[in-house]
């Protein structure tokens, strides 16, 4: 072959995958580079910062995680915060922002029911999906009204259900139960009753707490004179620290159980020994450096755990249900593709209301009928021993 005719063979095969290339690049569908924008409204000032401080944090881990993955297919994602200062006037301002700022494909609520509950009917009306990590019902149900809703959080029926199971196991018959003042609380005690009902379970005495209240002892005196086998606590973590210090410091020597939104930092601090043996209905991934990894979803939660506690010095139960939340969106927005650099809401919403995966929560199943994703399986035992949250056996 003469020089003249391999030159001119290998320019006509680089013209010909050239041509191939800018085909696929042009002929086809051109690739989405554009960034994944989810808008958070968080709690991070007033009575539920503690939380919302936890939810922040694991946001931006799992940001950074997932943009250094290459799971996104050239795509990143970034986080556009907002704080409710835990007060749903003000969140509702915020999802009326977030919904006109048409960079943001969903957004991320916090745990304040009342804010996620009073925001519902913005949200179906704005048509922007939104994942809330509040615990109440209301929050995605009834579901022909919050089509636009979804939540990662345990639901109150859930955890009604085991802790029934694990004071029927300790042979307890009466109980106090402290609850919050507010739609969850309410919730949580109606729950409680019916699986009471099923076991023979009574409640001698109820008494309840507002978000901000700091001195319990009055309703610590209120239940304990009652003389319940033991306590439930059903508040958030402030309250229910506050709660388990209260009714020892009155001598109160009897069993204490914790449903879900209850769990906080996994370290008890001040609260270690009022709370020892404290029973805890949470999930798994609060205590997962005592869990064998046998397999590829408990690695994944081990590995969580440990690049949380490294990053931020501890680990806070409820950062799990954040970084699901980001993964959850960040899927469906690669499911539903469409037009390079448009953000469609509608196509993520559908993709939403059908997905499933092993979170780092556990295990999470949306259907077009149940929009809040964090299956009862998710749920297990822990007690609180030597000042901190371990896994109960």
């Amino acid at each position: 072959m003469t020089p003249f005719r391999s030159t001119t063979t290998t320019a006509l095969v680089s013209t010909l995958l050239a041509t191939t290339l800018a085909g696929c690049q042009f002929g086809g569908q051109e690739q989405d580079t554009s960034p994944i924008v989810i808008a958070a409204d968080l709690e991070l000032s007033g009575a539920a910062a503690g939380v919302g401080k936890a939810y922040r944090q694991a946001l931006e881990l799992k940001r950074q995680q997932l943009n250094a993955s290459g799971a996104l297919n050239g795509r990143t994602i970034e986080l556009l915060v907002k704080d409710n200062r835990s007060d749903a006037s003000e969140s509702l301002r915020n999802i009326a922002d977030f919904s006109n700022d048409s960079r943001v494909t969903a957004i991320i609520m916090g745990g304040c029911n009342e804010c996620a509950v009073g925001a519902a009917r913005t949200v179906d009306e704005k048509q922007i999906p939104t994942v809330a990590l509040a615990a109440a019902s209301a929050v995605t149900s009834p579901v022909s009204e919050r089509r636009y809703m979804f939540k990662l959080a345990p639901n109150a029926a859930d955890n009604a259900a085991a802790l029934t199971v694990e004071l029927r196991r300790r042979n307890i018959d009466t109980v106090g139960l402290l609850r919050s003042d507010n739609a969850y609380g309410v919730e949580g005690s109606t729950a409680l009753a019916r699986e009471f009902a099923k076991v023979g379970i009574q409640v001698l005495a109820e008494a309840s707490v507002r978000g901000t209240d700091t001195e319990l002892d009055r309703q610590a005196t209120t239940l304990t004179a009652a003389g319940p086998d033991a306590l439930v606590i059903w508040t958030p973590p402030e309250q229910a620290m506050l709660a388990t210090s209260a009714v020892k410091r009155i001598g109160f020597d009897g069993a204490l159980f914790l449903d879900a939104s209850a769990a906080g930092d996994l370290f008890l601090g001040s609260a270690a020994r009022a709370a020892e043996r404290a029973t805890l209905v949470f999930t798994q991934t609060m205590v997962i450096d005592d869990v064998i990894a046998t397999t590829p979803a408990k690695a994944a939660r081990r590995q969580w755990f440990q690049d949380y506690t490294a990053r931020f010095g501890g680990y806070h139960g409820s950062a799990s249900f954040a970084a699901d939340a980001v993964q959850l969106i960040a899927d469906a927005e690669l499911r539903a593709g469409g037009p390079a650099g448009q953000v469609d809401r509608d196509a993520l919403r559908d993709v939403l209301e059908t997905s499933q995966m092993d979170g780092l929560s556990g295990p999470i199943r949306m259907t077009p009928d149940n929009h809040s994703g964090l299956m009862p399986q998710a749920l297990t035992t822990l007690v609180a021993r030597n000042g901190r949250w371990r896994l109960q056996g």
